[in-house]
């Protein structure tokens, strides 16, 4: 069957960000950030079924990049996570968990607070649905640009894990490299690598606009309302 499914192009990856109908819903365990529903959803022709899934307010990651001596480097920050128990490499990331908001200005607050720099152009790079099945979250990457310090008396002050964060700079190829050699496992860090470095063989052809539509949160929102 697989074998004789029609071929497409580009034109035809387009997803349907809808909804089928939910006819009951309960939520078996709320927490601190995420909680988890239990929905009864109408399949139509295949059947009503019973679904968990993680609720999630959505979050944000950037690449941010600076050109040294021809070289494009990319900052990755190594912090703990206790989910993982594990040191990992990763981009700048947090949550969308301002009310009203916009993605790239939580982008921007997030690349102050966390490694204290400010950038002149902001761009999407791509869109990650961490796990469809049963966690939706949705990240959007950025690609941030024309880059300088936060003045000092403005400086974050960090607590917790983002207290022992630490930031490397790494040249764009060796950065994915190394995601290539299994050394850095975290899915917005592998999607905003290997999609920045796709994008410059591009000539950055591929850029998005910084406000540009995200169909994926729109979808989340509404679902989780």
């Amino acid at each position: 069957m697989s074998l004789t499914a029609p071929t497409g192009t580009a034109a035809d990856l387009v997803e349907v960000w809808h909804s089928e109908p939910v006819l009951a819903s309960s939520t078996p365990f709320e927490g601190i950030i995420f909680d988890v529903r239990r929905d009864r959803v109408d399949l139509g022709e295949g059947g009503i079924v019973t679904r968990d899934l993680v609720t999630h307010p959505g979050a944000v990651a950037v690449l941010a990049l600076r050109t040294v001596e021809g070289v494009d480097q990319a900052l990755l920050i190594r912090q703990y996570r206790h989910a993982c128990g594990a040191q990992v490499w990763e981009l700048p990331a947090g949550l969308l968990d301002v009310d009203g908001e916009p993605p790239w200005e939580a982008a921007a607050r997030e690349l102050a607070e966390e490694v204290d720099l400010v950038a002149g152009q902001w761009h999407v790079l791509a869109d990650d649905v961490t796990s469809p099945g049963a966690f939706p979250e949705t990240v959007r990457v950025f690609l941030a640009r024309d880059l300088r310090d936060v003045p000092v008396a403005d400086a974050h002050q960090r607590t917790a894990e983002e207290l022992t964060l630490r930031p490397l700079w790494v040249s764009l190829d060796d950065a994915v490299d190394a995601a290539l050699a299994g050394q850095i496992s975290n899915s917005a860090t592998l999607v905003g690598l290997l999609s920045a470095h796709l994008s410059r063989a591009r000539g950055w052809a591929t850029l998005r606009p910084h406000d540009a539509p995200w169909p994926a949160r729109d979808a989340q929102r509404a679902h989780q309302s």
